[in-house]
């Protein structure tokens, strides 16, 4: 436990004219009062109280905040009375004191109406001094660090009510470490599996890439040098429950997300700021769409900083942003900014907004007769910033997140009205489906009886539930179409192999695969979810033998040691005929790249892991899989014309996915089983050829750049 020099050294380090004796003075009455007292832990009581302070101490806060820290239970727990704290310490402090003491006693987890009433309580005490919503928010942090002692139920019901009210509010106070903290603590208990997932992740994507954040944070150092500007540079991983956050939000795994490193520059002056951005921008691809400057137009919380998104290493997006040390301390500390002091002399920051602005603006507008329920939803409507609240007809709250649209809001509601939706209404007014919603507005959504899911909706969607009942509805309602492309890609994939897709051939593939039916597998088979090859292999497997003329595939390619395995690299996916070398990685084999390769620009200063190869000379088996972006008509039969021209040029089809779909044409990827550089050729020219195709490129992803194919 901290012992009161170590408390008064702190504080000293900001305030050289802190008031030492009356500080001695409350630790001796705080540690009195609590005496006998024990934690759950088995911890002496007033470990806690302290610990509340040192939390406090680190944010330059003023003596009476400490002191109130200190004390903020002995008025609820001990002896001491209101009077007594006033007679010793004085009626600020005493009333600060009485105030955490009264929102202590909120039950915030009780019924919706107690809620309701619990939380205008709540407000109307931080509205008369926020310093009491400070040290309760300090509180709650460190009996969240130190929950593990309290029984599961007890843990759950507190990590619950610290997601739902104390984060969010540190949030909206601009305290944006505590949100985060508070946020991981509970996920921590609310979720552990999930978050222990994502540790793992980490764990295994460092011990494959490296100290990422070392070795960015470095390269960018080396650039603000060259550049001649003193700055701070420091990156870190995001949190577990950020990074699951945005997985939910964007229904994507771990290994589809791309910014999950954070990087923070801080420099003297706006004007570095924008040098700094230059420079970064000069180095490093920008993403575009990413870029935000909330300098030239800050937040409603006074919050000011540059933020960009660019391809780091290895293609890895990660997030800059860039600010100034003044701005830095309002980003960092928001509404306690007001209360901090330096050299003894509080520190008015000038971008810093006074969050006691807002929560008075609300208190003023409440009347004890107000509905509770209508209150809640008012207070969470300014709470939760990432979120948005929308009623039903009905009155009913629909709590999506932000950026949902009305389609979101009837999938919210039921499955069944989501996918009878045909149109909507805001606010009495007619929109369209793509329009987002925001806070506070009423929806209705208009049903007809036969409507079905388009296939537009994918995009317009963004939450989760609505993106994946709109996928089944599709995959229901094209299954007929996908059994069509299925029989096509099975004609295809057995002609390649100069047998035919008879309905015995493909009953006994079905069975040999443990699927149902032929009109099953056929559906998996034009959804992708089969391969043409592996239809072929169920029946034939000794088709996937190499012929004695071809070229081993285990000695394809020349210049490797005999115990060193390859991969092609799966961001330019090389073919036999094309110039390659080759990148080390330990433990795990040689990757091939193609010469022309852009990832190759990430392995430039480590020319001792480079090899130079050549392919064997010979005739190469159809394995080298070649990935192309192809736009074609959205007509009857022109999908099943291209695969029919792939497989004439004895080409099989392993996989194919859509990634756009409009009325008047689809935007697809093919993977292609080729056997070199002069098959790629040959098939391209073909499709190019065809008067349905509109554009056929060989598609190449730097990012892919630490995967590989076989």
């Amino acid at each position: 436990m901290t012992n009161a020099d170590s408390l008064i050294s702190l504080v000293r380090a900001y305030n050289p004219k802190t008031n030492q004796a009356l500080l001695r003075d409350a630790f001796a009455f705080g540690a009195d009062m609590h005496e006998g007292q024990f934690r759950h832990s088995g911890e002496p009581y007033f470990t806690h109280p302290v610990a509340v302070a040192h939390i406090l101490a680190l944010q330059q806060m003023d003596d009476a905040t400490l002191i109130t820290a200190l004390l903020h239970d002995t008025i609820e727990d001990t002896k001491a009375s209101f009077a007594m704290v006033e007679a010793r310490f004085g009626r600020e402090i005493a009333e600060l004191v009485d105030g955490v003491t009264k929102l202590t006693n909120l039950q915030l987890t009780s019924t919706q109406t107690k809620q309701a009433e619990n939380f205008r309580k709540l407000f109307m005490a931080t509205s008369r001094d926020l310093r009491v919503t400070l040290v309760k928010l300090a509180d709650r942090l460190h009996n969240m660090r130190t929950i593990k002692s309290m029984r599961p139920e007890k843990q759950a019901q507190k990590a619950r009510e610290t997601m739902e009210i104390f984060a969010p509010l540190a949030g909206r106070m601009g305290m944006q470490w505590m949100r985060e903290e508070l946020e991981d603590l509970s996920f921590r208990v609310l979720n552990p599996e999930a978050r222990n997932s994502i540790i793992r992740r980490f764990i295994t994507l460092q011990r494959e890439t490296g100290d990422v954040v070392q070795k960015i944070t470095a390269d960018m150092r080396v650039e603000l040098e060259k550049a001649n500007i003193l700055a701070d540079v420091a990156g870190r991983a995001k949190k577990p429950y950020s990074i699951w956050r945005k997985m939910q939000e964007k229904d994507q795994g771990f290994s589809r997300l791309s910014d999950i490193y954070g990087f923070r520059i801080i420099v003297a002056t706006e004007g570095d700021c924008y040098r700094v951005l230059g420079t970064i921008h000069q180095r490093w691809r920008a993403v575009p769409g990413r870029f935000k400057d909330y300098i030239s137009q800050p937040k409603s919380n006074g919050y000011r900083s540059i933020h960009t998104t660019v391809s780091g290493r290895d293609g890895k997006r990660v997030e800059v942003q860039i600010r100034t040390r003044e701005m830095h301390e309002v980003a960092e500390t928001g509404v306690a900014a007001h209360w901090s002091y330096k050299n003894g002399e509080r520190v008015e920051n000038r971008f810093a907004v006074d969050p006691v602005r807002w929560i008075a603006s609300l208190t003023d507008r409440l009347d004890d007769d107000q509905n509770h329920e209508e209150f809640l939803e008012a207070v969470k409507l300014e709470m939760y910033q990432d979120q948005v609240f929308c009623f039903t007809p009905k009155g009913e709250v629909i709590k999506l997140p932000r950026g949902a649209t009305p389609i979101d809001f009837a999938y919210a509601i039921h499955t069944r009205i989501g996918s009878a939706c045909v149109g909507a209404k805001v606010d009495g007014l007619r929109v369209p489906l793509w329009t987002r919603l925001k806070n506070g507005q009423s929806v209705e959504i208009i049903t007809a009886e036969g409507q079905t899911p388009q296939a537009t909706w994918i995009d317009i969607a963004v939450t989760g539930r609505a993106k994946t009942a709109i996928r089944r509805s599709l995959r229901e309602e094209d299954r007929e179409r996908y059994v069509r492309l299925g029989r096509e890609l099975a004609r295809v994939a057995f002609e390649n192999v100069r047998k035919k897709s008879t309905e015995k051939a493909l009953r006994t593939a079905a069975k040999a695969l443990a699927i149902d039916s032929v009109e099953e597998l056929l559906a998996r088979l034009g959804s992708a979810e089969v391969t043409g090859s592996e239809v072929v292999r169920a029946i034939y497997p000794e088709l996937a033998l190499t012929n004695g003329d071809e070229v081993d595939q285990g000695r394809a390619v020349v210049g490797l040691s005999p115990d060193q395995v390859y991969k092609r690299g799966a961001c330019c996916q090389p073919v036999p005929g094309e110039r390659i070398l080759g990148i080390t990685f330990r433990g795990q084999g040689v990757t091939i790249h193609a010469i022309d390769c852009a990832a190759l620009v990430d392995y430039e200063e480590q020319p001792e892991r480079w090899i130079d190869l050549h392919w064997q000379e010979g005739t190469h088996a159809a394995v080298n899989t070649v990935t192309f972006d192809a736009t074609i008509a959205n007509d009857t039969g022109v999908l099943g014309r291209i695969c029919t021209l792939i497989g004439e040029q004895n080409a099989n089809i392993s996989d194919l996915k859509f990634i756009d779909r409009k009325p008047d044409y689809f935007r697809l990827l093919i993977d292609v089983d080729l056997r070199d550089a002069e098959h790629l050729h040959r098939v391209m020219t073909a499709l190019e050829a065809e008067s349905n195709v509109s554009s056929i490129v060989r598609h190449r992803d730097p990012g892919l750049a630490g995967t590989t194919r076989g």
